[in-house]
């Protein structure tokens, strides 16, 4: 409030009674009818003034207040000094651990005769109730990242092949503290294009923010609540991958992502008029086209309560506070509840993985990605597989086998063969007639790797002579051979055939005309 001024002409009395009357001055200001503290102050700024009593005869009423109170509307004594720069002062205020307090000493410590810090704080509160609505809201550097996509959809991009026209849907996204935007398109707004779309956004950033903040589109929340919101599990996935974490917005409460939505408006200006008349043939040109336009938006326009450019502030703000990115990026990935059969098989996309065989008939969790199928259980991963073609077929590990299942499973026709014939000639013939007995190969498999086992206790010395005893008298089975080993036939001699003996002549034995 400005001081106020006394009448000269009484001034010029209270100054002769206290400097040529003598009285002091309490008794002065009693017998004027003052208060005691304005004719002190008063005599201070006669003092201060430089004047001498008695006044000379040619100092009017006019110089006399100048001399004493100084200019009107200016305060005696007190320079008019540059306002701070708000806008330095508002983006400061953004940073990690700066304070009012903080940039006020240091506005101090370069102008000591400044505001004191009472009406410092006032200033800014008055100038920052000038900023727009879009402002108020403080976000701290490189700590949030808003996404969504655009309600419209640019319906420009047509299929060389057969001149279908698409349309595209624009994701956006949007740094806190510096307002940088990024736009990518893309064919849908599935959990896939959903996710691919942040990766390409924290690669245009060169970081991760600390929080994602999306809307309860079911893309990104299974289920929306007010206190404990279920994220979608590739979606938090992705979001560890990159060290951040999801946040999502209250449910029904848009204004706590006001920053993403006034940026969607902002892209749709941007890109949907500009590219309106432009035909693309592939997302990729549409993108690259995107790109180019948003480069301008953050390069190019100055945003005109802060005196810079978006990209210019994320690289004052953000930049220095994100997270690095790293070395690979992610691969999206979805997740299935399955079963393990009793086969220990797993079905995925119509193909069946192998498990360990001890993990039969219990309930697991697919994780699928463009490449690979892993198979988890309360947490833990149990197998990994290169991911096949859903064409209904097994991809089975061995060490995922029982042991007898994988000492049946390692014998093939080839090997059958080989290990037979390191046995002698003979056990190789014996195997290749049983082979060739049964309808299918591989129904001998069992009795020709139960015959070669035999040489364990029986060495391959007598397996060879079992196996001519046997060709012999044919036997051309497992049982037979093993037969011959335990009574010791395979020592004894053959019996050699007579081919020219007389046929036996008997009444009880029919001839071959008895059947013609």
């Amino acid at each position: 409030m400005p001081t106020r001024r006394m009448d000269m002409r009484q001034v010029r009395e209270l100054m002769r009674l206290h400097r040529e009357a003598g009285l002091g001055v309490r008794e002065t200001a009693r017998r004027a009818g003052i208060a005691e503290s304005t004719m002190r102050e008063m005599v201070k700024r006669f003092d201060r003034s430089g004047l001498e009593w008695p006044l000379a005869a040619d100092l009017d009423n006019a110089q006399l207040e100048a001399k004493l109170y100084g200019a009107a509307g200016v305060k005696p004594g007190r320079r008019r000094l540059p306002a701070p720069d708000w806008a330095a002062v508002h983006r400061e205020l953004k940073r990690k651990h700066v304070t009012l307090q903080t940039l006020w000493e240091e506005y101090i410590e370069a102008h000591p005769d400044g505001y004191r810090y009472s009406r410092y704080c006032d200033l800014y509160r008055g100038w920052e109730g000038r900023l727009p609505v879009t402002m108020r809201q403080t976000h701290l550097a490189g700590d949030k990242l808003f996404v969504d996509y655009a309600g419209d959809k640019l319906g420009v991009v047509i299929d060389r092949r057969t001149g279908e026209r698409r349309a595209a849907h624009i994701f956006v996204a949007v740094m806190g503290a510096s307002s940088l935007s990024f736009a990518c398109a893309t064919w849908t707004e599935t959990l896939a294009d959903w996710t691919d779309a942040h990766v390409q956004a924290f690669a245009a950033f060169g970081g991760a923010p600390r929080l994602l903040v999306p809307d309860n589109a079911k893309v990104a929340v299974i289920k929306a609540c007010l206190y404990d919101p279920q994220v979608n599990r590739s979606y938090a996935e992705m979001a560890r991958h990159y060290g951040t974490t999801c946040l999502p917005t209250r449910p029904r409460k848009p204004r706590d992502k006001a920053k993403v939505e006034a940026c969607v408006g902002i892209v749709e200006r941007w890109l949907f008029g500009r590219l309106r008349n432009q035909i693309f043939y592939s997302l990729a040109e549409l993108n690259a086209a995107i790109a180019a336009l948003i480069a301008r938006l953050n390069d190019e326009r100055v945003l005109r309560q802060f005196g810079r450019t978006r990209r210019q502030l994320f690289e004052e703000l953000d930049a220095p506070l994100l997270m690095p990115l790293p070395t690979e990026p992610y691969v999206h990935a979805e997740w299935q509840a399955r079963r393990v059969g009793l086969d220990y098989h797993v079905e995925v996309a119509r193909h069946f993985y192998s498990v360990p065989h001890r993990y039969a008939r219990q309930p697991v969790e697919a994780r699928l990605t463009a490449r690979t199928v892993e198979i988890f259980i309360r947490g833990e991963r149990i197998a990994v597989h290169m991911r096949g073609s859903g064409n209904g077929r097994h991809t089975t590990l061995p060490e995922h086998m029982p042991s007898s299942h994988r000492r049946f499973a390692d014998w093939t026709l080839a090997k059958i063969l080989t290990e037979s014939g390191r046995v002698g000639p003979c056990a190789q013939l014996l195997c290749e007639k049983i082979l060739e007995d049964r309808p299918h190969p591989e129904q001998g498999f069992r009795s020709c790797m139960g015959i070669l086992g035999l040489e364990k206790h029986f060495g391959a010395q007598r397996l060879e002579a079992a196996a001519l005893r046997a060709l012999e008298i044919g036997a051309r089975n497992y049982g037979s051979v093993k037969s011959i080993l335990e009574k010791g036939l395979d020592g004894q001699p053959l019996r050699p055939r007579d081919s020219d003996h007389q046929p036996i002549d008997h009444g009880n034995i029919r001839g071959p005309d008895y059947y013609n």
